[in-house]
């Protein structure tokens, strides 16, 4: 089954405009895939660690659980690659985040869609709707 996620960039250091990615994903590809598809889709460097986590519905800078509680950086991504996309799916009143590089704070909050007409021709993975231009990672000087 192919799973449509609506990716929204909610917070970053240098966010200047909304940026919106959906992407296909197959529901059996991983939390790690999915940090990969993201990072793809608005061109950033994979230079820093990140997190998934789940909040309630209206602010991601709520209470925040943990998909992971594993301490080491390698076992933590082995926690990702383990953890697919149809076991996040449902999570009732909560949302999915992805928050990539601590210090800058870009925060992603993803959204499964509902399934549509012709998902299962959709290629995996990949981009299929962008809005906005990507954001810049890191700014350009006198930009």
């Amino acid at each position: 089954m192919t799973y449509r996620l609506r990716v929204t960039c909610i917070c970053g250091a240098y966010l200047k405009e909304d940026c919106v990615r959906v992407l296909a994903l197959d529901s059996g590809a991983s939390l790690l895939d999915l940090h990969h598809c993201i990072q793809n889709a608005v061109s950033f460097d994979r230079d820093h660690p990140y997190e998934f986590y789940t909040a309630n519905s209206g602010s991601p800078f709520a209470v925040r659980n943990w998909i992971t509680m594993e301490d080491e950086w390698a076992e933590k991504v082995a926690a990702f690659g383990r953890t697919q996309l149809k076991d996040i799916w449902p999570m009732g009143r909560k949302k999915l985040y992805y928050w990539f590089d601590f210090g800058d704070r870009w925060i992603f909050e993803v959204r499964k869609m509902r399934a549509g007409q012709g998902d299962e021709t959709l290629s995996t993975p990949g981009v299929i709707e962008r809005i906005g231009p990507d954001p810049q990672q890191y700014p350009r000087a006198g930009s």
